[in-house]
């Protein structure tokens, strides 16, 4: 709530500390003593536009503090922890502040850290709702609308699950989302690749071919001038050589003598006759292996220049290519592996989707009822405050988000005989404040509220119905702090505190904390204008007497 607010050269007010209790805070004063100048103070340091006519004449600045006690408003202190914003000494209380200057430039701070002025609008939003003239803040918001609907008549659980389906489904989204981003640019990959396995798999190079059938394309290149020599010199060793040896083993067998000399060379020579002939036989069937033959040299050209262009064009080695196949091979396994997956996750998202789906059907029945009776408390709390004829009805829009299938407005009409409206097109400031009351007090027993100021909600209203508003206003500050501006003596006689404001000789606007006499004193000017009676101070003790707790 809000404990306290301190205003310095703010307008027409030199120095103003104002401190807050739970409960209903009434304002009051004359016309033109400055209320509103309070309202004005908190919307500034609430994150409204600064300019140089809030600086009171004569001062250089203004400054605007808020002080806040944040227990049980979860929302503003995870904010705060967030960006280490808070204060370890009392992690509860948050002040806000808010410096402007002639220049119409101004600066926003959190707990002394500056901070710029959105931050201070996000972290005051869930803290403070102001309605006044022209003046209205979240209850026209479609959010906020749906947020005091399920309140109302939505348990947690449905609302929590749908929030959960969702949250699973759009992560599985995210995955398939970028999924299917890396898989178009591996599908690319993946033609490609299978168009490189069909061609190498058409090729069918194995290994060590490249190796033996080099060998084979080199005989075959060289079969002509190899079975020249072969045959040259096959025919020299038959016909000259081997002729030879011949006659000189026989010549030297013919020689009589035992000399060892010559033994060892009749040894020799038949050894060398012997090992010719093995040659001679040799080269023979070299020459017989190695058939001139331009069909199969033409066939292993043809061979060896596609494995050289399928290299070339791979970027690996000839005897490489068989091993890159396999390669290939394993990358295209490995990305249809991603491709499975694919598959897989569309169906895991698919199913998310629907779980998501039906859990939202269940919230949408259940918003469907809850509507009805919300329609009926609002309607009925109208009444009570003097709109006769007027009713509240809820509208539901397709939707499609964390919070379910659909989302609201809320729509009133003042009679039957016209149409229901939006809230803010169709009734007046006076008007929305005390239907904006209406829903907050058929709202308060379910809903975390922020603290609500009101301006002037008692506008056009007096008598009974100003009492039933006050009585209202009070039993909604049972669950929420109320401040509210009031000109209406049975609305102000309700307050647990009363403010008074009023204006010196010199126009500075002045903020008091009325003890019971004091209110007495203002409740009967209030009732009877500067002719205050003592009957009109009578009525004054009765409506005081009748407003304070038994």
């Amino acid at each position: 709530m809000l404990r306290q607010l301190t205003v310095r050269n703010f307008a027409l007010v030199e120095s103003l500390d104002i401190e807050f209790d739970a409960g209903l805070t009434v304002i009051t004063g004359e016309s033109g003593a400055g209320k509103s100048i309070l309202l004005h103070a908190l919307d500034l340091v609430l994150g409204a536009r600064a300019d140089r006519t809030t600086v009171r004449p004569g001062a250089s600045s203004t400054e605007v503090t808020a002080e806040f006690h944040l227990d049980g408003r979860e929302e503003a202190r995870e904010y705060i922890v967030q960006r280490a914003l808070g204060d370890d000494a009392e992690p509860h209380r948050c002040l806000v502040r808010r410096v402007g200057t002639v220049a119409g430039r101004s600066r926003a701070f959190i707990n002394g850290t500056p901070v710029n002025v959105s931050a201070l609008q996000a972290l005051c939003a869930p803290l403070v709702d102001v309605y006044a003239q022209n003046q209205h803040r979240s209850l026209l918001e479609r959010p906020m609308q749906l947020k005091l609907l399920d309140d109302f008549g939505v348990p947690p659980e449905v609302t929590d699950a749908v929030r959960a389906r969702h949250g699973d489904w759009q992560a599985q989204r995210a995955d398939l989302a970028e999924l299917e981003r890396r898989m178009r640019s591996t599908r690319e990959r993946m033609d490609l690749l299978r168009y490189q396995l069909d061609e190498l798999g058409a090729l069918a190079v194995a290994e060590g071919e490249v190796e033996a059938l080099t060998q084979r394309h080199k005989r075959l290149s060289s079969a002509t001038d190899i079975q020249f020599v072969v045959g040259t010199h096959a025919e020299t060793l038959d016909e000259q050589l081997l002729s030879q040896l011949s006659r000189i083993h026989a010549d030297l067998e013919d020689i009589d003598d035992d000399h060892a000399a010559l033994k060892a060379a009749r040894q020799h020579m038949d050894a060398g006759r012997i090992e010719a002939e093995e040659g001679l036989s040799a080269l023979r069937a070299y020459f017989e292996a190695v058939p001139v033959d331009p069909g199969a040299l033409k066939e292993a050209e043809e061979r060896l220049e596609a494995i050289h262009d399928a290299a070339r064009k791979h970027r690996v080695s000839a005897a490489g290519l068989a091993a890159h196949a396999k390669e290939v091979a394993r990358e295209l396994e490995s990305l249809e592996v991603d491709e499975t997956r694919l598959q897989n996750l569309r169906q895991t998202c698919e199913a998310s989707e629907q779980e998501y789906r039906d859990a939202a059907a269940k919230l949408s029945d259940t918003r469907a009822v809850a509507a009805r009776n919300f329609e009926k408390a609002v309607t009925s709390a109208l009444a009570e405050l003097g709109f006769g004829q007027a009713s509240l009805s809820v509208e539901f829009t397709p939707a499609e988000n964390e919070r379910g299938l659909e989302t609201v407005d809320f729509l009133f009409t003042a009679s039957p005989r016209y149409p229901p409206g939006l809230l803010g097109a169709i009734a007046s400031g006076g008007e929305l404040a005390r239907i904006s009351l209406a829903v907050c007090v058929v709202a308060a027993a379910h809903s975390d509220l922020p603290c609500l100021v009101l301006d002037e909600a008692d506008v056009g209203i007096g008598g009974t119905t100003a009492d039933v508003l006050g009585r209202m206003l009070r039993r909604l500050a049972e669950h929420t702090q109320v401040i509210c501006v009031t000109h209406a003596p049975q609305v102000a006689a309700l307050g647990n505190a009363h403010l008074r404001v009023t204006k010196t000789s010199t126009d500075d606007t002045v903020i008091e904390v009325l003890d019971d006499p004091e209110r007495v004193d203002e409740l009967a000017r209030m009732l009877a204008g500067q002719q205050i009676t003592s009957e009109t101070r009578a009525y004054a003790q009765t409506l005081l007497a009748g407003g304070q707790p038994s």
